[in-house]
């Protein structure tokens, strides 16, 4: 059975939602995980979402900031809200859909971009980065209920030095600082994480999700990053068919600064 997940950084539903459902009307991903909603639940764009065909909706929602949501064309169950660091954000939304004979759990991260200076000790925004992903640990890809496992989202942290356009001049910058990647890749390695796009794309390649609005031509410039992933428990690695990074998204009229990402399998 053919299943599709995308994941994407969207910067403001509702200011994007005609992007949005462009998205929906030519690639169908079966669900749709958004990162930076920037929108309170009862303001959530619903209605025109179910008219494109996703009649199911998960969302954990805040009034301008932050923000995520999960769109299915299947049902959605379990839907579960973590909140990490004590601090009362809406950054992490879980559901279960059925697709075939699995039962997946996809878990949807919008991940702390923590500010400018990489320094915990003088900037709140990157100490609460690090602490959130620390936290993060306590998320397996194996439940032992017998769910397969998808974490997909903005994570906000580009792991390997073919995942940034210039390792050397991105060493100090955050999102690619060692502190930041060496966290990240713990914990996936010890939650038992397949870096799917990796499984997919040779670690060797550039890859690229997310490029900065301060440049004057992004493509021309394209110093990119990956900041956003799909992630998932080991046995979907041979389910999986394809990733597409639709680079194209970027030249779309009003466009975020991060691109959709689609998994696509291939289950029993």
């Amino acid at each position: 059975m053919p299943f599709s997940v995308a994941t994407w950084n969207i910067n403001s539903v509702r200011l994007r939602l005609p992007l949005v459902l462009q998205f929906l009307r030519e690639y169908q991903p079966d669900v749709l995980c958004l990162q930076e909603t920037k929108c309170p639940d009862d303001l959530f764009p619903r209605e025109a979402f179910h008219m494109a065909g996703y009649e199911h909706i998960e969302i954990s929602g805040q009034k301008g900031y932050h923000g995520v949501a999960t769109l299915s064309r299947r049902a959605l169950t379990e839907p579960a809200r973590v909140g990490f660091c004590d601090i009362a954000d809406c950054r992490h939304l879980s559901t279960v859909v059925t697709a075939g004979s699995k039962r997946l759990r996809i878990h949807n991260f919008y991940v702390p971009a923590g500010g400018d200076e990489p320094d915990p000790e003088i900037n709140p925004k990157f100490k609460h980065k690090l602490g959130f992903i620390d936290e993060m640990k306590a998320m397996n890809a194996v439940h032992g209920d017998g769910h397969a496992s998808l974490l997909v989202g903005d994570l906000n942290i580009a792991p390997l030095e073919t995942d940034v356009w210039s390792h050397k001049q991105l060493l100090k910058v955050v999102s690619h600082t060692p502190i930041e990647t060496e966290g990240l890749e713990a914990l996936r390695k010890n939650g038992g994480w397949s870096d799917l796009m990796r499984h997919h794309i040779p670690p060797h390649e550039k890859i690229y999700t997310w490029w900065s609005y301060r440049a004057a031509d992004w493509a021309a410039a394209d110093r990119g990053r990956r900041l956003d992933h799909i992630w998932g428990s080991p046995d979907l690695e041979t389910d999986l068919t394809d990733i597409t990074i639709l680079r194209e998204a970027r030249g779309w009229e009003r466009p975020s600064d991060h691109v959709p990402v689609i998994a696509r399998f291939d289950l029993d």
